[in-house]
């Protein structure tokens, strides 16, 4: 017979993904700084902060209403 699987609270599992998150995000701003990232990577890179600035107004607008 197998042991449980131990459930991981959703908080905790929301807290484990954002660590995560944030040290690959961190790590991608070092690479870029130092120029180690390869030129379509900068482009994927620069074309997704476009559409999030284009999004953030109209998020803004939807909270606000």
């Amino acid at each position: 017979m197998t042991a449980p699987t131990p459930v991981i609270p959703r908080e905790v599992a929301f807290a484990n993904a954002r660590q995560v998150f944030d040290r690959a995000c961190a790590r991608i701003a070092r690479d870029r700084a130092a120029g180690r990232l390869a030129p379509e990577t900068e482009l994927r890179l620069r074309r997704i902060e476009r559409q999030q600035r284009q999004q953030a107004p109209a998020a803004a607008r939807r909270a606000a209403a």
